[in-house]
């Protein structure tokens, strides 16, 4: 596909059905800055194309995914990044992380100059964020709070989604399409 312009308005992720997002709502409502642009989200593309070539792109991406089996993810251990000395980001560890890492690599063949999270020192590393902390001690006994009590959240991955917001500061995202995996 010819290389056109990707934004930071649009991705391509995988989201958990909305029936399953209350427990990972809870613990971004007190730790992610982002709850309000972000629904709970695996990345697989970001930045994407702009949501007016959604309609070229949703042809090759229908292709790709008939060629995918749908597979269940299950999200029951919570992990960090460090990004500089005292701030971390806690998410969710999605399993079976090969089987997202094989979807990403086989869709961005369609887009391969929307890589960005594939340019990181470890590579893309499928994750669903929780939030923001800052301060070493206070992430570990956060993240052992949280494990403690988190319950195991599981769903079949049936499609991933195109999703798009406004360039308006307080924009969203919001589902624009969703491209179904193979029966």
């Amino acid at each position: 596909m010819e290389s056109m312009s990707k934004v930071y308005t649009s991705a391509v992720v995988i989201t958990p059905p909305r029936e399953k997002w209350s427990s990972i709502q809870d613990i971004r409502k007190i730790y992610d800055r982002n709850i309000y642009r972000w629904m709970p989200h695996i990345t697989l593309i970001y930045p994407f194309r702009p949501e007016k070539e959604y309609l070229n792109l949703e042809k090759a991406f229908t292709e790709k995914c008939k060629n995918i089996k749908k597979f269940e993810i299950s999200l029951k251990k919570i992990k960090y990044f460090t990004h500089r000395k005292d701030i971390f980001t806690i998410w969710l560890d999605p399993e079976p992380n090969h089987s997202i890492i094989s979807l990403q690599a086989k869709i961005l063949e369609i887009t391969p100059d929307c890589n960005d999270v594939n340019k990181f020192k470890n590579g893309y590393k499928p994750h669903l964020s929780l939030g923001q902390i800052k301060g070493k001690i206070k992430l570990e006994e956060i993240i052992n709070k949280l494990q403690e009590n988190w319950k195991e959240v599981s769903f079949l991955l049936n499609n991933i989604h195109f999703i798009s917001r406004k360039q308006e500061k307080f924009s969203k995202f919001k589902i624009i399409k969703s491209i179904s995996l193979q029966n």
